[in-house]
């Protein structure tokens, strides 16, 4: 009997259709337990990307609030027209919003400020459609993080974290050379460090 394996796309349908069919309270105890569990990656002086949700994304609000109070600095990603290699900018607190970017319905919003490039953050909170139990991480289709992490494959990175809610998490993802794992998981379950993970 073949066994069908399923496609990125096939996967994106399934899990967007199992994070948006979450019933609202479960989604909020997840935001919240998951909220919870990133503050204890923050540390004083250093640079934490996040992401503007999009959708049915998990909202770090919190978390955000958090680190802000405890003296690190959060950016959010930048996209330069016809580029895929992201800058990142600061967090916006009162800034009204440029005209948002992406590829085909991916639109994020963008904020100006000082740009940076990602080997000058030390924590990089990831959105997923979806994570696989070896770290690979199916992202909107877009390839801007992909683009991103794989200029400085071989130097020093920011710990790559992902972020999402339990149902978004199979055993086996399909992937590609150009696809990089994430270092971290982390869920309503709690942070479940890749690495560790024999591969």
């Amino acid at each position: 009997m073949n066994h069908i394996i399923p496609t990125k796309k096939e996967w994106r349908q399934t899990l967007r259709r199992a994070r948006q069919n979450l019933p609202r309270e479960t989604r909020q105890r997840a935001t919240r337990a998951s909220n919870l569990a990133l503050k204890s990656l923050i540390k004083r002086g250093k640079n934490i990307a996040v992401y503007i949700p999009i959708g049915s994304e998990m909202r770090l609000d919190e978390f955000v609030r958090s680190a802000r109070q405890r003296g690190a600095n959060v950016y959010v990603p930048y996209i330069e027209p016809r580029q895929l290699r992201l800058w990142f900018t600061p967090y916006p607190t009162d800034a009204i919003a440029e005209r948002p970017r992406g590829s085909g319905s991916l639109k994020v919003p963008q904020f100006s400020g000082n740009r940076i490039r990602a080997h000058r953050l030390h924590l990089m909170i990831l959105p997923i459609v979806g994570v696989d139990k070896r770290g690979y991480r199916l992202g909107q289709g877009g390839g801007y993080y992909d683009a991103t992490l794989s200029v400085k494959r071989h130097v020093l990175q920011p710990r790559k974290v992902a972020v999402g809610f339990a149902c978004q998490q199979v055993d086996d993802l399909p992937h590609e050379p150009h696809d990089c794992r994430v270092d971290e998981w982390v869920c309503e379950s709690g942070r479940i460090n890749i690495t560790t993970i024999e591969q």
